[in-house]
């Protein structure tokens, strides 16, 4: 059962402080509870681990997914395609031209009717996507990649003052 198969992100996780990684295996349950047909993708990436649920093993498919920041710690719930999402009370993040997303601080902020509705129609979305239904794979875990180089708390992002600017750091 995918939801059981946690070696790699168990060892993806080991940088993240714990409450960081109890609310991501919640919300990782949250969304396999309700699509328990569909595949989970894992990008261990520079800047964030990065997990998508997808019909298929493709990217472009995924339509929810939750990202943890390396330098942040914050956890983002989104959709891939969520500027195609219908959100009349506008809680989705992001003007890119694609993704949207939430930040995750508590169970309370994707444990929801709305989320739930916005899932159900993302995945709508996703399936209307998919040319060949026999690229439709079910319930598999799939690490799709893994970068060798990690952002740390000493990145630009982390080396922010209160303002929000850009400590100098000089390199002699």
């Amino acid at each position: 059962m995918p939801l059981s198969e946690t070696k790699d992100l168990q060892k993806f996780l080991k940088p993240f402080p714990s409450e960081a990684q109890r609310l991501l295996y919640d919300l990782r349950a949250f969304i396999w509870e309700r699509y328990p047909d569909a595949n989970e993708l894992i990008y261990d990436n520079y800047n964030a681990l990065a997990i998508g649920w997808s019909p298929t093993d493709r990217v472009g498919h995924i339509f929810c997914n939750i990202a943890l920041g390396r330098s942040t710690h914050r956890i983002h719930f989104g959709f891939y395609w969520g500027s195609k999402l219908n959100d009349p009370k506008r809680i989705l993040q992001g003007e890119g031209n694609q993704y949207r997303y939430i930040i995750v601080e508590d169970k309370k902020s994707y444990d929801n009717v709305y989320i739930r509705k916005l899932m159900k129609e993302a995945y709508a979305h996703s399936l209307s996507l998919i040319k060949d239904p026999k690229q439709i794979v079910k319930g598999q875990t799939i690490t799709k990649s893994i970068s060798e180089k990690k952002r740390t708390t000493g990145s630009k992002a982390a080396l922010k003052n209160k303002t929000g600017r850009l400590k100098q750091r000089r390199v002699r």
